[in-house]
This record gives structure tokens, sequence and C-alpha cells, in this order.
């Protein structure tokens, strides 16, 4: 009983995030944005995902003369874990490949932010998936966690 007890909560606190408002999990990062996505995309490669871009956008603006806090976005994904989630509720594919905005505050707090596979569960409606929901709720946990600390 005391295992099961110690694995339920280790689960839980693995996929904890430290905030969640409006669908999206804030993940506090120990690295600057640079490195954070540095880390974040090289995880995300060894998991077996895709990278289809990732944008500078501080750098895209500082272009046309707008300064921005660095700011970048990493569009990721896997058609293994994508793919299942579409089958459940063919509207989700608006919300994928997924995301992942890493992005400094105006106090230099540094944070991975990713729409919560719970929030688009609840956008698309979808029914009967729980398992897959489940499946990329603590895979992202789990990448964000890593990429984000020492």
């Amino acid at each position: 009983m005391g295992k099961i007890i110690l694995v339920v909560l280790s689960v839980f606190f693995i996929a904890m995030p430290v905030t969640a408002a409006d669908g999206v999990i804030n993940v506090p990062s120990n690295f600057n944005v640079e490195e954070t996505a540095n880390r974040l995309e090289r995880i995300l490669k060894e998991k077996g995902m895709t990278i289809f871009n990732r944008i500078k956008h501080s750098e895209g603006a500082g272009k046309v003369g707008i300064e921005l806090r660095d700011t970048e976005l990493i569009l990721f994904g896997n058609p293994k874990v994508g793919s299942p989630l579409i089958k459940c509720e063919q509207n989700v594919a608006i919300d994928l490949p997924q995301k992942a905005l890493i992005w400094k505050d105006d106090r230099g707090n540094v944070t991975i932010s990713y729409n919560s596979p719970r929030y688009l569960e609840k956008r698309h409606n979808i029914t009967g998936c729980e398992n897959v929901i489940m499946k990329i709720e603590k895979a992202l946990a789990g990448i964000t966690k890593s990429a984000s600390m020492k």
C-alpha cells in the first residue's frame, strides 16, 4: 500500500506545474532563454520528436526596431503522439504540432509555457481518450522539467 501511495504522489508531483492558468502551463527555468531552448530542443530530439521550427521572436522584432525580452518558440511533435489525439477529435489538429514558448519576464525570470493537454481536451470536447491525454500530459511535464532544472 505504501508503494502505491508513493507512486501516485510521485506521478502527481512530476506532472504538477508550478502555475497553470487559462490552459497554459508555466514551468520556471534555472537557465537563460537560449540555454533553456537548447536543452528543450536536445531533449525533444532524444525523445524522438521532430523539431518543425524554432522561432526567435525577439530577434525578429529587433529587425523591425521593436525591443522584446528574449522570447523563443519551439514547434515540435511526433505522429506517434499527436495522431492518436487527432483520431480522438480531428479538430484538435488546429493546435498541433505542440508549441513551447521560452521567455524572460520583466524581472529576468525565464519560463517554459505550453498548452495544457487538459485545456486541449476541454477546448475540443475530446472524450474517450483519457489514456492519450495522460500520456501527453506526463511526457510534457517530464520534458519541460528536465529542460528547466539543473
